[in-house]
């Protein structure tokens, strides 16, 4: 019986500390459900936010990877260029060395023709071959200086479209950068 009575009496303490500490209890697993769905809300936008500043990263890495490609381009481009005006000057000397001594041997012909006939003849022949031989030369240069020149004026038109180009895609990307700072 006294085991009955002291399990009655815990009972009804068990039932007066429940009513006086249920509403606390409620109050804080109310509290602690809002907290988790706040939590749970937020973790959302920053993963939302996370998501779009990594959108934009790939956005930056893909333009950023073409400036460097048209930067190459360009590089690559100016260098050409820079040989092959270093060859035509080249070729320009090998003219006019090639017209002083076509130049040469014209005077030498002349002089020649004054004195032996059979060996002026003969030589002669043999200048007008070496004539025609520097003169075939020339020719191959001077064709060669020609397509040298339409080379490289296309070459300098590429880089011009190119420069355009960048400049293109510098335009928007300050634009934009205007729009996100408004």
């Amino acid at each position: 019986m006294l085991t009955a009575n002291r399990l009655e009496k815990i009972m009804e303490l068990e039932d007066n500390l429940r009513g006086q500490y249920q509403a606390q209890l409620d109050a804080k697993s109310a509290e602690i459900e809002s907290l988790a769905a706040k939590q749970a809300e937020l973790k959302t936008e920053l993963q939302g936010t996370i998501d779009k500043q990594l959108e934009s990263i790939r956005d930056l890495s893909v333009k950023a990877t073409a400036n460097e490609r048209v930067e190459q381009q360009n590089r690559e481009l100016s260098n050409r260029s820079e040989k092959q005006l270093a060859e035509i000057s080249e070729l320009k000397k090998r003219m006019k060395t090639l017209q002083r001594e076509m130049a040469t041997l014209r005077e030498e012909n002349k002089t020649l023709t004054q004195f032996d006939p059979a060996r002026m003849k003969k030589n002669l022949d043999a200048n007008k071959k070496k004539l025609a031989e520097k003169t075939k030369a020339t020719e191959t240069l001077q064709k060669s200086f020609n397509q040298s020149k339409k080379e490289n004026a296309s070459l300098q038109q590429r880089i011009k479209e190119l420069e355009a180009k960048v400049a293109e895609l510098e335009a928007p990307a300050e634009t934009e950068e205007e729009k996100e700072a408004a």
